[in-house]
């Protein structure tokens, strides 16, 4: 009787499982990009997903170049968008200080002309009642007539007519008369003249007025 090994004993036929088969259902072939061939049922060999052994690798989740560029530009616009916005803000800040600064000096100039003009009022006053008497001749005149000058540089006027209309704006009345030809109240005397800087009268003028009864 002949011994024989329980492992050379055939197996039955048909008994052998069939091998694990994948079926590729993917649509677009995903190294070259184009369109996968009808009926093709199987993976293309040398795929990322056969190399790596895991099949999402095959999947693109990267976002395109295209896409990128878009958000980089928005943001890029976005940033210029906000330094021009501080910038205009910046600029309006410098002009309403520069406008802010002149007003000052100009206010300030006007100020320190108004000082040395009120100072200057006695003798003014003393120089026109000297011309006002014929007294004002020689050097005195011509220093009378520079003093005039300088301060009509400065837009200093004086004012107060015999024969001005009486403004009580203007003129300070220290007298009043009457008489029957009037047909309006105006300046027939005046004291000591006013002086003004533009639209600033720094003192008015002191004068006497006549109006009708």
């Amino acid at each position: 009787m002949t011994d024989k090994n329980p492992q050379d004993v055939p197996e039955p036929e048909g008994s052998e499982e069939p091998p694990f088969h994948f079926t590729d259902k993917r649509k677009v072939n995903p190294e070259t990009g184009a369109p996968a061939a009808p009926g093709s049922g199987t993976q293309p060999a040398g795929t990322p997903g056969e190399r790596s052994g895991d099949p999402l690798e095959a999947l693109d989740f990267e976002p395109s170049a295209e896409a990128g560029g878009d958000a980089a530009l928005l943001a890029a616009k976005a940033e210029a968008a906000e330094h021009l916005d501080a910038l205009q803000r910046e600029r309006a800040t410098f002009v309403n200080y520069r406008n802010r600064a002149l007003r000052d000096q100009e206010a300030a100039r006007d100020r320190g002309v108004q000082d040395v003009l009120a100072a200057l009022l006695p003798v003014l006053d003393d120089v026109e009642r000297a011309r006002q008497a014929a007294e004002l001749s020689g050097p005195m005149a011509a220093i009378a007539e520079k003093l005039d000058q300088a301060l009509a540089r400065f837009g200093v006027e004086r004012f107060g007519q015999v024969g001005e209309e009486f403004d009580p704006q203007v003129h300070d009345a220290l007298m009043h008369s009457t008489a029957e030809d009037a047909t309006a109240t105006t300046v027939n005397l005046v004291v000591e003249p006013g002086y003004r800087i533009g639209d600033k009268v720094v003192r008015a003028a002191r004068v006497g007025v006549v109006g009708p009864e």
